[in-house]
C-alpha cells in the first residue's frame, strides 16, 4: 500500500475551464513541478487519483490547479473542500524542510517518557501546532513549540520533545 500524505484541500473553483484553488500547507509557494497526479479523498480513506494537467502559484499557501477529466466550472465545484493527497515520494520533494508538515513519518522522544510513537498528522492552528501520535492504542497531540521542543533530528528522523508533566496522563490516564 502506498503511503498518502495530506497536504491540504480544494477550496475553490476558478475560471469555466474546471481549474480549482488548492489550499496547501507544504510551507513554500510551489507549482507542483514534477508531480502527475493528486489523490481526493472523496470518501473516507478512498483516494482518487487525478492527474495533474497544469499547475500554477497563486500565493505562499495557494495554488490554480487544472485536473484531468475536470474541465467545466460545475464539475470543479462538486470538488470543493476535497482532501488532497500526495504519494510519499512527491510529498518529499514537494514539503519545505521547515515545513512542520514535513515531520510527518518522524519518530517522537520525550526525555522523560522515553519513544512515544510515530507523528501521524501535522495539525497547524492559529499560534499553535499539533503532533497527532497514538500512544498505548490512545490518540494525543502532542504541542511543538518553543517550550517542548528540544531538537529535530533529520537525518534520523526524530523529534525530541520535553512535554510537560502531566500532559500524557490527560491522554492515557
Amino acid at each position: 500500500m502506498n503511503n498518502y500524505f495530506s497536504i491540504g484541500r480544494l477550496v475553490a473553483a476558478f475560471g469555466l475551464q474546471g481549474e480549482l484553488i488548492l489550499r496547501h500547507s507544504l510551507g513554500k509557494r510551489t507549482a507542483l513541478k514534477g508531480v502527475e497526479v493528486l489523490f481526493l479523498e472523496q470518501r473516507k480513506n478512498s483516494f482518487i487519483p487525478y492527474f495533474l494537467q497544469k499547475a500554477s502559484i497563486k500565493d505562499h499557501e495557494h495554488a490554480f490547479v487544472k485536473l484531468e477529466g475536470i474541465d467545466s466550472k460545475e464539475a470543479a465545484q462538486k470538488l470543493v473542500q476535497t482532501p488532497v493527497y500526495m504519494q510519499e515520494t512527491d510529498f518529499k520533494q514537494q514539503t519545505a524542510a521547515a515545513a512542520p508538515l514535513s515531520l510527518l513519518g518522524f519518530t517522537v522522544h520525550d526525555a522523560a517518557q522515553g519513544v512515544l510513537g510515530v507523528i501521524e498528522e501535522v495539525i497547524e492552528m492559529p499560534m499553535q501546532v499539533l503532533a497527532k501520535v497514538t500512544i498505548q492504542g490512545k490518540e494525543a497531540l502532542l504541542p511543538l513549540n518553543e517550550q517542548s521542543l528540544v531538537k529535530i533530528d533529520k537525518k534520523n528522523q526524530v523529534v525530541h520533545l520535553q512535554l510537560p508533566d502531566g500532559l500524557l496522563d490527560i491522554y492515557l490516564g
